[in-house]
């Protein structure tokens, strides 16, 4: 092993060890080692520890910049650092690893001067790992120094003419596996769409939020210097800052525009038999808690009111208290249901195995349990967590699901699948493959149904499905469907 985890530490003179290494990038350490050792999620923990440890303005902006960015570019780095040291990584003390990281990228994609990476990362190791890791770091971090990224991507990539997943993989940062997901879910797209596609996973995305239907309008709830969202009428994003103050007043809630158009979509797709008169909807994987709120408030002005079910209690939880935010603008007396929160139910339960009988809805969302490979963007981490042998589960879990949509839903009702994903075994797979065993189920035209959105048909013209480089958006997949009246 490279170093003890421990080492002797100088000590002030109340008698506790004095750190060397400033508070932005210990915090940074602090994230990458939580992701490591206990599947902590960035976006959650990094806030808190920024508010815990009182880390604000130029520091907090470092820190962010160095936990997201050294977990973006997790893979290329350390295809930089195999060369640089002499141990292979996986034999290195995982603090060690980190700390090298975290130089690397400091070296490599910030405008940090290259003796000061160095010298705040010996300063952080001694801190993390001991005196005796500092040498160790110092000299792979050095070699790193030597050449700039696309310096080291000439060397360290694979060859695009015989490897162009790999190619991809490393000088985009990726497991293999996903560039060869994308690949497969852009179809006869050129190779430079796939590269494009992969490079905005690795973007800084604006906070995008969503005001609440039959609230105050995205109008008088935008802050300063907001911008409203290209399709959604109620979204906008955030030139920066903190969305809390919104969420708090229950004036706004944060959610991608792509995820708001999924429920638009479902809204808007047409309905067959019945009276044209709507009385329930079903958000079936309702947690946290977005969309049921955008659904919550689209049911209300039909006069339907919505059923919202997770099979995690404490999700469940998330998406009352959602609900119980949502502004709606209160309803005349006697009007059960219309601009009434208690005209809404939230329920723990299985969507596999529901707690509801028949067929009674007239619209059900499935937003099901995937991957979240179109999330990338928000969760660096993600890629780095899953497998390709993950996904058999996920796709029978997501076909039990629509399955049990599909039965819950009356005769001419809607329904919506979505995913956070564009994996096609996890989209167009599941919903062809389940639509494929049941008789009387009509695919929708999703694109037609967002007309105002474009670029949604490739490479199926029924479905929809967004993409970061081409949106701005998650990449999220639609599909809707309409159960026959026979």
């Amino acid at each position: 092993m490279v170093a003890q985890r421990g080492g002797p530490r100088r000590r002030n003179g109340r008698g506790s060890p004095r750190r060397r290494s400033d508070a932005a990038r210990r915090a940074a350490y602090d994230v990458l080692a939580a992701v490591a050792d206990r599947a902590a999620y960035a976006n959650l923990l990094l806030p808190r520890l920024l508010a815990e440890r009182s880390i604000t303005g130029r520091d907090a902006a470092l820190a962010t910049e160095l936990s997201y960015g050294t977990l973006r570019g997790l893979g290329t780095y350390d295809a930089v650092l195999a060369v640089c040291s002499d141990r292979p990584l996986n034999e290195l003390d995982p603090p060690v690893l980190h700390v090298l990281r975290l130089g690397t990228h400091q070296l490599l994609a910030t405008r940090v001067g290259n003796h000061a990476a160095v010298a705040t990362s010996v300063d952080l190791a001694k801190d993390v790992a001991g005196p005796r890791a500092a040498g160790y770091v110092n000299a792979v971090l050095r070699r790193v120094s030597t050449r700039d990224l696309e310096q080291w991507l000439a060397l360290v990539t694979p060859p695009r003419e015989t490897d162009p997943d790999g190619y991809l993989a490393v000088r985009h940062s990726y497991p293999r596996w996903i560039a060869g997901a994308y690949r497969d879910a852009l179809g006869d797209s050129p190779e430079a769409e796939l590269e494009a596609a992969l490079a905005a996973g690795n973007g800084r995305p604006r906070v995008t939020m969503a005001v609440f239907p039959g609230g105050p309008g995205r109008e008088e709830v935008m802050p300063e210097g907001a911008e409203p969202s290209r399709w959604s009428p109620y979204g906008f994003t955030l030139p920066g800052g903190d969305p809390a103050g919104l969420v708090a007043a229950g004036s706004a809630a944060v959610q991608d525009e792509a995820s708001q158009l999924a429920s638009i979509a479902l809204a808007r797709a047409s309905a067959g038999g019945g009276s044209g008169h709507e009385e329930t909807w079903l958000d079936m994987c309702a947690g946290p808690g977005g969309k049921a709120r955008l659904l919550y408030g689209l049911a209300a002005a039909r006069g339907a009111r919505l059923v919202a079910a997770d099979v995690h209690p404490h999700r469940a939880a998330l998406v009352k208290a959602a609900l119980v935010m949502a502004p709606l603008v209160p309803a005349p007396r006697g009007d059960r249901g219309v601009g009434d929160p208690a005209g809404s139910a939230v329920v723990a339960a299985d969507g596999t195995r529901p707690v509801w009988r028949g067929a009674v809805f007239d619209r059900v969302l499935v937003d099901v349990p995937c991957s979240g490979l179109g999330a990338l963007r928000r969760r660096p981490e993600a890629r780095w967590r899953k497998a390709e042998s993950d996904i058999p589960a996920l796709v029978e879990l997501q076909r039990s699901l629509l399955r049990s949509a599909i039965a819950a839903t009356r005769p001419g009702g809607v329904i919506g699948y979505v995913t956070c994903s564009p994996v096609p075994a996890e989209t167009r797979d599941v919903v062809n493959a389940v639509v494929g065993q049941q008789d009387g189920i009509d695919i929708i035209d999703a694109p037609a149904v967002l007309p105002e959105v474009p670029d949604l048909r490739s490479p199926s013209v029924r479905f929809a499905q967004f993409w970061p480089h081409r949106h701005g958006t998650d990449a999220i997949f639609i599909a809707l469907l309409r159960r026959g009246t026979r």
